[in-house]
């Protein structure tokens, strides 16, 4: 009796815990929607691309605060707490001196003012910061807080561009402002972070150390790459009507992956633990999620096109049900990437990457120049890549590709 009503109090607690969590991821997608929306009537074209290539580039430069929170986040549920400071502020400083370094280069070849580029890497600097304290909370599974953090970096994020833009700044102040609230927000997430009373610390050989970091970077870097190949193959394969046709079909993609993405944020604490059994619950959870989205599609197709697109884009519902299951099973890959990296695989993401390659090849060489070609070659590999995932987590696992891995799992049980 007694542990039936523990379970039931831990299903409550994970329950309110993934709505936090949900709500938060909501409310960031929200508000980095509102900028363009807002750019779109606020500002001049000119203004609105190099506005728009800005956001983009700071996408892309904040992929290691996603490998940051990733790597910290695996190591304090394993380890326990450990000083994360230094390697913090080495890769927000790597990042931001990188694209400082890029910043003439950037300059020159998207035509973007000089400022806009140094901003960026002010804001890239807070952004990638801001991973250290989002990923000790997530190690600690202290995930109501940890959905009041992701709330706070969203809007020191986005709400100093929120501003300048609703008060009619131009792109430089409006992106002043945001490294500003960027910065600020800061201290709330530390203050977030502090426990009342911290546990053991790791011994100094079970540090947090760089190689760590990039092995969830690069894990990251992978998963967003293949999610976004068909996309940037479509852009470049098809005629202008077609590649946009292909981004309207895109968002069905990329909801049926995004959607379930809170599931791998709950569990990652736990596969790192090596809780198969949190593996198994978060598959079959995601797996269900996406039936149930493809089967909305295959029933809805019509007016998910409409919503997403318009009525010109009618005539691809018969495709939607392949959009959303494309994006479902990126999302079972996107857990069993990070069940590899939380398990301490030397190489989480590899097979990606040979994904990657061979979806770029089979659309080049191979498929027609159609959206139902590319979305076949995009749904294949994300099937192919599915199955290769799922056979390296189900097989035994072999010492030599996870016993000296950056996260190695103990060789013993700690006292």
């Amino acid at each position: 009796m007694t542990q039936t009503i523990g379970r039931d109090a831990g299903a409550a607690r994970l329950g309110a815990a993934g709505a936090a969590v949900t709500v938060a991821t909501t409310l960031s997608n929200a508000l980095a929607y509102l900028v363009p929306v807002l750019g779109a009537r606020r500002l001049d074209p000119a203004d609105l691309g190099a506005l728009a290539t800005v956001l983009a580039l700071g996408a892309i430069a904040a992929v290691p605060g996603f490998g940051l929170q990733i790597a910290v986040a695996v190591h304090r549920a394993r380890r326990g707490p450990t000083p994360t400071a230094r390697l913090a502020l080495l890769t927000a400083g790597v990042t931001a001196g990188v694209t400082v370094a890029a910043a003439p280069l950037l300059t020159v070849l998207l035509r973007l003012p000089v400022a806009l580029t140094l901003l960026l890497a002010a804001t890239t600097f807070a952004t990638v910061l801001a991973g250290r304290w989002l990923g000790e909370l997530q190690g600690d599974q202290r995930f109501l807080r940890l959905s009041a953090g992701m709330t706070v970096l969203a809007l020191g994020r986005y709400g100093g561009l929120i501003v300048g833009l609703a008060l009619g700044a131009g792109p430089v102040i409006a992106l002043l402002l945001a490294t500003v609230t960027g910065l600020l927000v800061l201290p709330l997430l530390a203050r977030l972070a502090r426990t009342a009373r911290p546990g053991p610390s790791a011994a100094p050989e079970d540090g947090l150390r760089p190689t760590h970091v990039m092995t969830a970077c690069g894990a990251t870097l992978a998963m967003l790459t293949i999610s976004y190949a068909d996309l940037l193959l479509a852009r470049q394969l098809l005629s202008a009507d077609g590649s946009g046709a292909y981004a309207v079909g895109a968002v069905l993609t990329k909801g049926a992956l995004w959607a379930p993405q809170v599931v791998t944020l709950l569990a990652l604490p736990r596969l790192a633990q090596g809780d198969r059994r949190a593996r198994a619950l978060g598959l079959a959870v995601i797996l269900a999620c996406g039936a149930v989205l493809v089967g909305a599609a295959a029933l809805g197709g019509e007016l998910a096109f409409r919503l997403a697109g318009g009525a010109d884009y009618l005539h691809l519902a018969g495709e939607a049900p392949l959009f959303a299951a494309t994006g479902a099973l990126y999302a079972v890959v996107f857990m069993l990437v990070n069940d590899r990296v939380a398990s301490g695989a030397r190489f989480p993401a590899a097979p990606l990457w040979v994904a990657t390659a061979g979806l770029a090849g089979a659309a080049v060489l191979v498929a027609p120049r159609t959206v139902e070609g590319i979305l076949t070659c995009a749904l294949g590999a994300a099937a192919l890549t599915a199955a290769v995932m799922a056979w390296l987590a189900l097989r035994p696992r072999d010492p030599a590709d996870t016993g000296s891995g950056p996260l190695a799992p103990d060789p013993a049980p700690r006292a």
